[in-house]
């Protein structure tokens, strides 16, 4: 009988394998191999296994893989993830031995065996309870039902990471106890056994973690650092167990001038205390290498106040629905992505744009959740909540991004692979070696240098030497406004020559705005009250500038009738008994309305500056224009120097006419510009690029740019644009300016600088470590590196 599996989780040729071996091994099967590639699995039975008890047995050997059956003449398999004890949170390993794998439970990593860091919870709740009656506890906050007393909000939870800095802290300290007791002294009879008492309970109680990681990281052949550690202690240990009981089993070179054996039980309980520190100091630095993301958590408030009535309620973020009108006080945090309604403040807004000068809000602007109010308070309808606000999506990217791989990994990841067989034969090689060349006590100089190879080796800073930085410099670049989905994006930044951007949105504001009405006899105030009368009908984004223009100018509006809009070329109607005509060239030649050359000669002027000019008409005679443009935005100019500057060429490709882009190239000094692209055109144009061994990065805002975000060695999308171009991009700039670019082009040169050090110093470590501990000096200047050293 045979069955196909699909199986998630294999990474190499070692996972294959471990997978085939462990069908193998289980009872009923007769025969299964396994395919890498396709990650399938086809098995042989005796009669059919259920799903659960193969998943059961994958975990007992220490595979997290996933499993699902599938029929092999269907293209797609359905995953159906192993269902595991529900833990407190998600977790992970520190070195992503296995990518972006999670765990439910606390625990080491099957493949390297270091503890499984926690994921901070991406959404923070806050429950409430009666200093009374303890057993009442509820959401949000109010008064006890039993007693009436206010609750109280709950002591958080102490989270898993500080769970395991705490149990190595406690089994640090019993290790301390223990080991200062060697430094009494007691006749060479007792001492033995009472160096022996000493050590057991840190082999076997404070530091057994280490040697059970050895032994399951030997029979999955996941060979990493507590092999060695567990192998070289395993074997100091038991040498001395047995020589203590039967020293006659050894031979003179092993034994002192009293005839007893050399004991390591000192060495043995030093080494596996100073692991064990090294272990209490890395979960110290995990729980600060992830304070980014809690930085973030913080931001968020527990509760607001909504009204309800007309009446004010304390409730938990976590009761707001959309909708919802909730009061802000001064000085309080932004509970939800939302909109004013009612009043007006300033914001402080530093924490998800990075931008330190607060911001004037008023009706009608939108607010983020996790911003600082001002002095003044206001009314907001809550439009985001939950996992939908900005500060949410923000948080939630941090913690992907901080757990993916960047390329760079790769060699570390390869190096590990082979590192810990390869220290294994040096220490085996280092024994032999003593044993046959060294002087007296050969056999004892070559076991104590060769458990000294094995102390040594260190593959975990390899390992640690990416992730680490990567997942600092996600959280900084968060707390800047740089969002970066992935590390990869991180580490290609830093190699980015080329930069193309839009322009509509990226360049300048987005936002069409009316910059003059001309009049020719000069009563512009006559044509703007007109213009904007008949505009007030209209939807489209220019008509609502010119609207807003005369808003901000004092102008009434008044009643028009007899509204048209005509596609692609202006609109129509009647205001204050007369007709209007606003629109282009061709809509004048539409209805005969005729142009004097002085007014065409002022509309060339203006559009030769990148404006979009209407011609405006009152009762069939041209009277005047209207200029409108889109602005450039303030930091858009310096932001291309510093790129420029740093030997990043800019190249603007835009759907707009030559006029209007050459006006803007102008204005922002860059050489290379292309007008009156198509998404194709955009996405073609990169790949043209790419082809020449460019690597490009693509800034962009609009549905049209997400073609080319998607094609780009790296996609930059502006945080003010749309969700397509946000989602195809890999890093998002929350404030949506050119400014973020340059702090994404230092962050990922910092980080990258910042990876190539821990990669030089653990290369360095191991590459000078390793030979001293084989005793390479030895020879030249008699020096010989102690286990207790090496640890």
């Amino acid at each position: 009988m045979k069955h196909f599996y699909k199986i998630s989780g294999m990474t190499c040729n070692g996972c294959r394998t471990n997978a085939e071996n462990t069908f193998n091994n289980i009872k009923g099967v007769l025969k299964a191999t396994v395919n890498l590639e396709e990650e399938k699995a086809e098995v042989e039975m005796e009669s059919h296994i259920p799903i659960k008890t193969l998943q059961q047995e994958f975990l007992n050997a220490g595979l997290h893989y996933t499993i699902a059956e599938f029929d092999p003449n269907e293209k797609k398999a359905e995953i159906k993830p192993i269902k595991k004890v529900k833990g407190n949170g998600v977790f992970y390993c520190p070195m992503h031995c296995e990518g972006d794998k999670t765990y439910d439970l606390m625990g080491d990593c099957p493949v390297c065996g270091m503890d499984l860091v926690e994921q901070p919870k991406l959404i923070q709740s806050v429950q409430y309870t009666c200093p009374m009656h303890p057993e009442i506890i509820q959401d949000s906050p109010g008064s006890c039902p039993i007693c009436g007393m206010d609750l109280v909000p709950l002591t958080p939870e102490e989270t898993a990471e500080s769970k395991t800095y705490n149990s190595l802290l406690r089994k640090m300290k019993i290790s301390l106890v223990f080991f200062f007791f060697f430094f009494f002294f007691l006749p060479q009879i007792y001492w033995d056994w009472f160096q022996l008492f000493l050590t057991i309970p840190i082999v076997f109680y404070t530091c057994w973690m280490f040697f059970e990681r050895a032994w399951k990281s030997i029979i999955t052949w996941n060979l990493n650092m507590f092999t060695l550690v567990g192998i070289g202690t395993g074997a100091a240990f038991i040498f001395s167990i047995i020589g203590l009981l039967f020293p006659d089993v050894f031979p003179q070179e092993f034994k002192t001038e009293e005839g007893t054996v050399n004991m390591y039980f000192e060495a043995t309980a030093v080494i596996l205390t100073l692991v064990l520190l090294g272990q209490l100091l890395e979960a110290k630095a995990h729980s600060q290498t992830s304070g980014a993301i809690k930085e973030l958590l913080k931001l968020a408030p527990s509760e607001t106040t909504l009204i309800v009535n007309g009446e004010d309620k304390i409730v938990s973020i976590h009761s707001i629905k959309k909708d919802d009108l909730l009061r802000v006080k001064p000085g309080e945090k932004i509970p939800v992505d939302g909109v004013i309604v009612e009043g007006n403040s300033h914001i402080d807004e530093s924490m998800i744009t990075g931008e330190p000068i607060p911001v004037d809000k008023k009706e009608a602007d939108k607010v983020s959740s996790g911003t600082i109010n001002g002095t003044k308070s206001f009314i907001m309808k809550a439009e985001k909540v939950g996992s939908e606000t900005l500060l949410s999506q923000i948080i939630q990217m941090v913690s992907d991004a901080s757990r993916s791989r960047a390329p760079i990994q790769k060699l570390a990841d390869t190096i590990s692979r082979y590192f810990v067989p390869i220290v294994v034969l040096v220490s085996i090689l280092t024994f032999i070696i003593w044993a046959n060349f060294g002087p007296d006590p050969a056999l004892v100089y070559g076991f104590v240098n060769a458990v000294a190879v094995l102390i040594i080796a260190c593959p975990c800073a390899l390992g640690l030497a990416t992730p680490m930085s990567v997942m600092v410099g996600v959280g900084k670049g968060a707390q800047n406004g740089v969002l970066i989905k992935n590390a990869e994006a991180l580490e290609l930044m830093n190699k980015v020559n080329v930069l193309i951007t839009d322009k509509t949105g990226t360049l300048t504001e987005g936002k069409p705005s009316v910059e003059k009405v001309f009049a020719v006899d000069g009563e512009t105030q006559s044509l703007l009250e007109s213009i904007a009368s008949l505009n007030q009908y209209s939807e489209h984004p220019l008509a609502l500038a010119i609207v807003n223009y005369a808003k901000r100018n004092g102008i009434e509006l008044m009643k028009a009738t007899n509204f048209e809009a005509v596609a692609g070329k202006g609109i129509i109607g009647i205001v204050n008994n007369k007709n209007v005509v606003l629109g282009n060239q061709k809509l004048f030649l539409q209805l005969n309305i005729s142009v004097s050359n002085s007014l065409k000669k002022e509309v060339l002027t203006e559009q030769k500056l990148g404006k979009t000019v209407s011609y405006i008409a009152i009762d069939k005679i041209a009277l005047g224009y209207v200029s409108i443009y889109d602005a450039i935005k303030t930091s858009s100019k310096e932001a291309i120097k510093e790129l420029m500057d740093g030997g990043v060429e800019v190249i603007m490709l835009t759907g707009d006419n030559e006029d209007t882009a050459k006006a803007v190239a102008d204005e922002l000094n860059l050489s290379n510009f292309k007008a009156s692209c198509l998404p194709e055109d955009k996405l073609e144009f990169i790949k043209k690029l790419q082809a020449e061994g460019k690597i490009v990065a693509m800034a962009g805002d609009g549905i049209n740019d997400a073609p080319a975000l998607a094609q780009a060695n790296v996609g930059i999308a502006m945080g003010t644009g749309t969700d397509v171009a946000i989602e195809s991009s890999e890093i998002t700039l929350v404030k949506g300016d050119l400014k973020g670019i340059v702090k994404a082009k230092n962050l990922s040169q910092a980080v990258m600088k910042n990876i190539k050090q821990n990669l030089f110093f653990s290369f360095a470590y191991n590459v000078l470590g390793v030979p001293i501990a084989a005793g390479i000096f030895f020879p030249f200047f008699g020096i010989l590196l102690s286990p207790i050293i090496a640890a």
